[in-house]
């Protein structure tokens, strides 16, 4: 099924390497220039706003989800297609996921990898089917990646990882799946 709506789950802080800017405004582009629809966590402030405005300005079409509690934390970003307002962590990530077609993780914190796992556990748990992709820029993954095989390797996985998550380097390697 081809993608026409993506969730990219991020940061809402920029971090300390350049690539994950250079990554996250690659994809905007990318998103764009394919007629992918971005749907995101509606912040204005990180990785998350880069990726949104890089969209926006190539043309895009972006829906940021973000819940009532973060609107004035999170800075919700004013300059997208639609922002929707969510009453919660919750249902701003059943909103996230019943919207996309497919997700992709960027670097991030805590919730990036909330987000991560729960769309993973999902998958498992056949609550749905979509693709799941992580960019490792600049190696940002790697240990998590690392601790997968290990997980694999001790007998706690259900089914392969690499079965369930595709890992990418580069925003222009996710062309091929598109």
């Amino acid at each position: 099924m081809p993608v026409k709506s993506l969730a990219v789950f991020c940061g809402s802080k920029n971090g300390t390497s350049p690539i994950f800017s250079q990554h996250a405004a690659r994809l905007g582009k990318l998103l764009a220039e394919n007629n992918i629809k971005l749907i995101y966590g509606g912040g204005s402030a990180g990785l998350m706003g880069v990726v949104a405005d890089n969209a926006m300005e190539h043309g895009g079409q972006v829906t940021g989800i973000i819940p009532k509690l973060l609107v004035e934390w999170e800075k919700q970003h004013r300059g997208i297609t639609e922002l929707i307002t969510a009453d919660d962590m919750h249902d701003r990530k059943k909103l996230l996921y019943s919207l996309c077609d497919a997700a992709l993780v960027l670097p991030g914190g805590f919730g990036t990898l909330d987000e991560l796992f729960e769309i993973v556990t999902w998958n498992q748990l056949t609550i749905h089917d979509k693709d799941i992709f992580i960019l490792n820029s600049g190696g940002f993954y790697g240990h998590l990646v690392q601790h997968m095989e290990l997980m694999k390797k001790e007998g706690f996985l259900y089914s392969e990882a690499e079965k369930r998550i595709t890992i990418i380097d580069d925003p222009d390697d996710l062309k091929k799946f598109l």
